[in-house]
């Protein structure tokens, strides 16, 4: 089994998926949210862009460690910046995974705070969490554009926007 182009091919077919979502993206919208405790929709969009990165982040580290990171979320506030941000980390992934090998899925991959162990996989298991994050994330960006009666985009099929996908 070629798990690494499996997982290749899924990155590109949400990358897709995601893409047509980013290319709706109302910039009139960046501070919407549908309630108080919910994250705006500009750094929502964001999140998901970063996601696609974390494939070569996985592949290239053992572990990230939350108190010992000076990551910072991106800021940003338009519709090209958030397509350039989507662009290089799927880029960047689909790179890490086109020059990985099989064993390297075996290594294992850890979150971390302050180096207490918050959850740990092979690093399969964590691509496998980033690309699951990606679709979670997304559907959430969907509501979003939905109570905003912006169209919806066919995901892994048409929607009742766009019915001939």
């Amino acid at each position: 089994m070629d798990t690494l182009s499996q997982l290749k091919n899924e990155l590109q077919e949400e990358y897709q998926t995601t893409r047509k979502f980013f290319e709706a993206y109302p910039e009139e919208k960046n501070d919407f949210a549908p309630h108080e405790k919910s994250m705006k929709l500009m750094p929502l969009a964001t999140h998901i862009g970063e996601v696609f990165g974390w494939a070569d982040t996985m592949l290239k580290t053992s572990d990230l460690d939350f108190a010992n990171t000076d990551y910072q979320p991106k800021k940003l506030s338009t519709k090209e910046d958030l397509l350039k941000t989507l662009d290089e980390n799927y880029n960047a992934s689909n790179a890490a995974l086109g020059n990985a090998n099989e064993n390297d899925l075996n290594e294992t991959w850890a979150l971390k705070n302050n180096g207490e162990e918050i959850a740990k996989w092979t690093k399969y298991g964590s691509i496998r969490h980033s690309l699951n994050q990606i679709t979670h994330h997304r559907a959430q960006l969907g509501v979003y554009y939905r109570l905003n009666d912006i169209p919806l985009p066919g995901s892994y099929g048409p929607s009742a926007d766009n019915p001939g996908f």
